[in-house]
């Protein structure tokens, strides 16, 4: 355990928007946790920047209220997962904060609520035995998640080869229960639990070979898997206006693909999208199990009015999330909506710290950003031979369906497959096309109709 009185403090200084200036006594590290005492509530913020003495951090909250002189209190951790049994079926915010648990409909600032259920008994079986040599990531036991085999391995955060000494034997645990005893080559034990921790900036690389992706993916969408497929382990991306179909055609793919788990990250979507999530996945039926889609999937969501810190935090939680359960063996599908949302994230706190702009004012290294998310995808190898995969499609919401912004032109360097969404064909299957012939009084009680009714007019 950390002593407190090692732990570095500070005190506020400056406060632009969810970006605050503090003044240290301490060191600090990149992208180190830290929390805001305002009054009885603690404010989860991130280290971005350090200079001239001062840490600017953003802060995953609501900064309303906050004072010149308020006293921070920093961690020594970075921005951490919790990885157990139980992730299944959830609910998260960016921060892998349990929606489920929060009180009252309104999110209410500082309220954290435990990843996972401490208190859940899970049936666990070992599949190592005493004397066998491990290292991080090795699995060394499993228990049943909804039908799926969860396994128990050595934590990644452990580095070298270990010796089991002793295997708890198959029975009925909680997450925090101890199941296995390693050492390493000093002889210091190292007990093993259900649950562990791990930063999600920093890719989970317990894998022996990472080779480029060849087994195609079936996606379950006839138009994808004949003209333009993906392969597992690959990545692809569906640009395309307000409207057009994006999430409909992301959804499609989660209740159709080959995939073991999918993990959905809500990033930045309006409110009442994020609401349909919450309401169509757990009615949806498995085509594969006959079971719930939601029993094999995670959603984390951050809509749109919630705070640009903890917009771009989401599609990273989401990832760890799905390397995680790649680390099993497993298929995993991940869907981001939209990217261009977190990519709006980064340029807003870019603006903010007064960096150099690029393109449309986002960061110049934007483009260094989404490669190297897209490169934490892909189908690997594990130590064990068996092999696991994560297939990554996100959307990009270009305004006015300009294919030429930043964004998707990033994207496009990185992404393997291109599914572009057209407005005017999905304007074609909303509104029929009306001939000036006809008598189309009955459609100017629609005002959004107007414009529309004029344009095929004037192109008959």
């Amino acid at each position: 355990m950390k002593d407190e009185k090692k732990l570095t403090k500070g005190k506020v200084v400056g406060i632009v928007a969810n970006l605050v200036m503090v003044e240290v006594d301490g060191p600090v590290a990149q992208n180190e946790i830290c929390y805001i005492q305002l009054g009885s509530t603690q404010l989860m913020s991130e280290v971005i920047k350090f200079a001239n003495g001062k840490a600017y951090i953003q802060v995953f909250e609501s900064t309303r209220g906050l004072k010149i002189g308020t006293e921070v209190h920093f961690t020594q951790a970075m921005l951490e997962v919790t990885l157990g049994p139980g992730i299944l079926s959830r609910n998260y915010d960016g921060l892998q904060h349990d929606l489920d648990r929060m009180e009252g409909v309104f999110l209410k600032r500082g309220d954290y609520t435990p990843a996972l259920d401490s208190e859940k008994i899970w049936d666990y079986f070992p599949l190592a035995n005493e004397g066998d040599e491990v290292e991080a990531g090795s699995w060394i036991g499993q228990v049943d998640e909804n039908g799926q085999p969860h396994k128990i391995m050595v934590p990644f955060k452990l580095t070298g080869e270990y010796r089991v000494k002793k295997m708890m034997p198959a029975g009925q645990y909680k997450i925090n229960d101890t199941v296995a005893i390693i050492v390493n080559e000093q002889g210091d034990e190292i007990p093993v639990t259900m649950v562990q921790k791990w930063p999600v900036k920093i890719p989970i690389r317990a894998y022996r070979e990472k080779p480029r992706p060849f087994k195609l993916l079936e996606t379950g969408v006839r138009t994808i898997d004949t003209l333009n497929p993906i392969v597992e382990g690959g990545t692809g991306f569906i640009p395309g206006p307000f409207g057009s179909g994006k999430t409909v055609l992301q959804h499609a793919i989660s209740k159709q693909a080959e995939a073991d788990i999918v993990v959905v990250a809500a990033c930045g979507e309006r409110a009442n999208e994020v609401v349909e999530i919450f309401t169509e996945f757990p009615e949806l039926e498995d085509p594969r199990t006959g079971r719930k889609l939601m029993e094999r999937t995670t959603i984390i969501a951050n809509t749109s009015n919630m705070p640009v810190a903890a917009r771009e935090a989401s599609v990273y939680t989401a990832m760890t999330i799905a390397e995680y359960y790649r680390s099993m063996g497993l298929r995993v599908l991940l869907l981001a909506d939209s990217t261009s949302r977190w990519a709006q994230a980064l340029r807003e706190m870019s603006n903010r710290m007064e960096e150099l702009p690029g393109p449309d004012a986002f960061p110049m290294d934007l483009p260094a950003i989404i490669a190297g998310f897209y490169a934490r995808a892909g189908y690997v190898y594990l130590n064990n031979g068996k092999t696991g995969s994560i297939t990554f499609i996100g959307t990009v919401s270009p305004a006015g369906g300009n294919l030429k912004e930043p964004v998707t032109e990033s994207t496009k360097k990185v992404g393997r497959c291109f599914y572009a969404l057209s407005q005017q064909r999905a304007d074609s299957k909303r509104y029929p096309a009306i001939d000036p012939i006809d008598s189309y009084s009955k459609y100017l009680e629609y005002p959004e109709l107007q414009e529309y009714i004029v344009t095929r007019t004037d192109e008959k």
